[in-house]
C-alpha cells in the first residue's frame, strides 16, 4: 500500500473498529516538544486519502475510537486536554467536548472494548482518570504512579480491570471497584513506556521500556516474565498484542524499526521492518482485517501494509 504524508511528525496510529478502510492518526508540530497537533481521518485504498483533520492549538499524542459510536474518536492533547470528535458532524461542530483536568500533557487514551461507554486517559501528571463519553467531569481518578504513565489498556474481557505503564518502572493492574491497584509490576529497570493485554488470554500482559525490551507477564505469576523479547537497538515506544494471533505482537522503537513477535517460540523475532527514517513512534494492527499493520513515526510518514509484505512497496 503506498504511504501518506503529514505535515507534522506522527505520534499514534488507530484503525477504526467499525470501517475497514478508516485510520485515525495523531500528529504533533515540532516532535511534539511545542507548537500546534493535527488529528488526521485517513480513508485506505490503493491510494491513501484524507476525509478529513482537525488542527489543535498544541499536539496530539494518542487517538481512540469509541466503541460504540463508529463517528466518535477520542484525542490525547499536549496541554493535557482530551478532546471527543464526532465525525459526523460539520468540522464547525467539532471538537463536541473539551474535558481538562489533567495538569500536565495528556500521553495515552484507552476506550474499554467490554463496556463501550468508558475511556482512560494517562498523563504526566502521574494519574489516570476514568471518563465516560456523556459526562462533564471524569468518574475516578487514580493516583499511586511516582511518575509519568505513559501507557494504559482495558482488560479485553473484564470490564472493570485495566493496566497503566509509568516511568516509574512499574506496571500496575487496577480495578475500579478496589480503591487502589491490585498488583505492582516492577517490570523493568527503566521507564514502561507501553503496555497491552493478551486478547486470547486475560492474564496475559506486554510491557515495553527503555531497556530496549518487551517482557510478556502472567498476572497469576508474575516473579518472572513469560518471555522477553530483545532485539530492538534503542527504546521499544509502543508495543500492541495482534487481535487475530493470540502470540502475536507487533512493536515500534526509537531504532526507527517496526518489529513483530511470536513470544511463544524460541526465536521470538519473526519480522522487522526498517521503513521509517525516524523515530517509529505509533504502530497498530487491524481488528477487521487479519494483519493489516499500521505505523507512523517522526519522519511524518504514515505506512499501511500486509503483514509479510514490504511496506514499501506499493
Amino acid at each position: 500500500m503506498p504511504v501518506f504524508k503529514t505535515p507534522f511528525n506522527g505520534y499514534s496510529v488507530k484503525f477504526s473498529p467499525f470501517y475497514e478502510n478508516q485510520l485515525a492518526v495523531a500528529t504533533s508540530q515540532n516532535f511534539g516538544i511545542l507548537g500546534n497537533g493535527r488529528l488526521h481521518i485517513l480513508q485506505l485504498g490503493p491510494i491513501i486519502t484524507e476525509r478529513i483533520a482537525f488542527d489543535t492549538s498544541d499536539g496530539v499524542y494518542d487517538i481512540c475510537w469509541s466503541e460504540s459510536h463508529d463517528s466518535v474518536i477520542v484525542a490525547a492533547i499536549a496541554d493535557g486536554s482530551l478532546k471527543i470528535y464526532d465525525l459526523s458532524l460539520p468540522p464547525t461542530a467539532n471538537p463536541i467536548r473539551s474535558l481538562h483536568e489533567h495538569a500536565r500533557e495528556c500521553h495515552g487514551v484507552d476506550f474499554n472494548t467490554v463496556r463501550k461507554d468508558s475511556f482512560l486517559s494517562a498523563s504526566w501528571d502521574d494519574t489516570v482518570k476514568l471518563w465516560t463519553v456523556d459526562r462533564p467531569a471524569s468518574v475516578r481518578t487514580f493516583k499511586e504512579h511516582a511518575y509519568c504513565v505513559y501507557s494504559v489498556a482495558w482488560n479485553p474481557r473484564h470490564a472493570d480491570v485495566f493496566a497503566s505503564a509509568s516511568g516509574d518502572c512499574t506496571a500496575r493492574i487496577w480495578d475500579v471497584r478496589e480503591p487502589g491497584s491490585t498488583m505492582i509490576l516492577p517490570a523493568h529497570e527503566f521507564e514502561i513506556l507501553s503496555c497491552d493485554w493478551n486478547k486470547y488470554d486475560d492474564c496475559i500482559i506486554a510491557t515495553a521500556s527503555v531497556d530496549k525490551s518487551i517482557k510478556v507477564w502472567d498476572v497469576r505469576n508474575y516473579r518472572v516474565p513469560v518471555a522477553v523479547l530483545n532485539g530492538h537497538g534503542y527504546a521499544v515506544r509502543k508495543v500492541k498484542f495482534s487481535p487475530h494471533r493470540g502470540s502475536l505482537i507487533a512493536s515500534c522503537s526509537y531504532d526507527m524499526t517496526i518489529c513483530l513477535w511470536d513470544y511463544m517460540v524460541e526465536d521470538a523475532l519473526i519480522g522487522s521492518h526498517d521503513h521509517h527514517t525516524e523515530f517509529a513512534v505509533g504502530v497498530d494492527m487491524s481488528v477487521l482485517v487479519e494483519g493489516l499493520l499500521a505505523s507512523t513515526g517522526w519522519d511524518e510518514l504514515v505506512y499501511v501494509w500486509q503483514h509479510g509484505t514490504d511496506p514499501r512497496a506499493s
